[in-house]
């Protein structure tokens, strides 16, 4: 059984007093949960603080971010050798990303390479448009940005990504695909891309996650799908209740089912 995961995308929230604030909600209502891997990914400048609240404990960091270069002239950015020791996630060509700043499947791909090379785990982002979708192009699409993300890279490499799907027009929007929709793209374009590249057993490892507007509400109908393994998690990891209850609400979902097997 994959590990599932709930990664909290801060994003361009938080200030240092705040971030450290609502880490501490988190560990002190999230902590118990071992069988769910829980990963907090504040902004840069809350990185370190937030780090010596989470040191204790067994709550994961990751960047929002970095650049694929170890050093040089590229001002206001955060080379891999800066979140060496700091986190052990980074994400990586998030559609903001792609829609505000100009990344392509191109530069993403150098960003996984250079994260693999300095020891990060990268939750690599795929997802489609409103109008893609409603044009039939979600496969065709997903499945161009998997293969970019993969390309250049062995079997060893692969097994240690995670993939997120997000779908834009559910992002920050209150407008979740279904779990149905999402578990298919999960299923049939992320890990189907996996399989046809690396094979059976390695695309079964592989954990897939789902972002867009999920919430302890909706989460647990996410969770139940078969090919998605946790959630990226946007709005609702602001607040530590939030973000506990939909730790919890996986953690006992996967207790169930790890007794039925």
């Amino acid at each position: 059984m994959r590990v599932p995961m709930m990664a909290g995308n801060w994003k361009m929230n938080q200030t240092i007093p705040e971030a450290i604030a609502l880490a501490r909600g988190i560990c002190e209502l999230a902590s118990e949960y071992d069988n769910v891997e829980r990963v907090i990914c504040p902004s840069f400048v809350c990185l370190s603080a937030v780090r010596s609240v989470v040191a204790d404990v067994s709550i994961l960091l990751g960047a929002q971010n970095m650049h694929w270069a170890d050093r040089g002239p590229y001002t206001g950015e955060i080379s891999p050798t800066m979140l060496e020791g700091l986190v052990q996630y980074v994400i990586l060509g998030h559609s903001e990303r792609r829609q505000h700043f100009c990344e392509t499947d191109e530069t993403v791909n150098r960003k996984v390479q250079a994260a693999l090379a300095h020891g990060l785990t990268p939750i690599v982002c795929v997802g489609e448009s409103l109008e893609q979708n409603q044009a039939g192009e979600t496969y065709a699409f997903v499945g161009r940005q998997v293969r970019a993300a993969l390309e250049g890279l062995g079997p060893e490499q692969v097994g240690q990504l995670v993939f997120a799907y997000e779908p834009i027009w559910a992002i920050g929007t209150g407008r979740a695909a279904t779990p149905e929709q999402a578990e298919e793209v999960c299923s049939n374009v992320v890990r189907g891309t996996l399989r046809e590249l690396y094979g059976h057993e390695l695309a079964e490892a592989v954990r897939i996650l789902y972002g867009g507007s999920t919430n302890p509400d909706n989460i647990q109908a996410f969770m139940e799908q078969p090919d998605i393994d946790g959630a990226l998690i946007g709005g609702a990891s602001l607040k530590a209740d939030s973000y506990a209850a939909m730790v919890r609400i996986t953690s006992e979902l996967y207790a169930r089912q790890a007794q039925q097997e």
